[in-house]
């Protein structure tokens, strides 16, 4: 199903979001909304958008997750620094 992508994304984007919840609508013409649940009501986030646009607008959303680094990551990475 086309969904799966939105879903998952929307699903990363309540794990990074304490406090806050949103949902995913899917419009008749196969585009997609994203909603913030509030005590008032559902507000739109961002207007409809096709798939690729929606996960993008989606993963860009709420606090970003910092890459993980182990002790290789790091120490090839001093190693790519240009000496002068």
């Amino acid at each position: 199903m086309r969904s799966t992508r939105a879903t998952a994304a929307v699903s990363r984007l309540n794990q990074r979001s304490e406090g806050r919840r949103y949902l995913m609508v899917m419009t008749g013409d196969g585009q997609f909304v994203l909603r913030e649940r509030l005590e008032s009501g559902d507000k739109d986030v961002a207007e409809a958008l096709p798939l690729d646009d929606f996960v993008r607008l989606v993963n860009a959303t709420g606090p970003q997750v910092a890459p993980r680094m182990t002790k290789n990551d790091v120490a090839f990475a001093k190693q790519l620094v240009r000496k002068t």
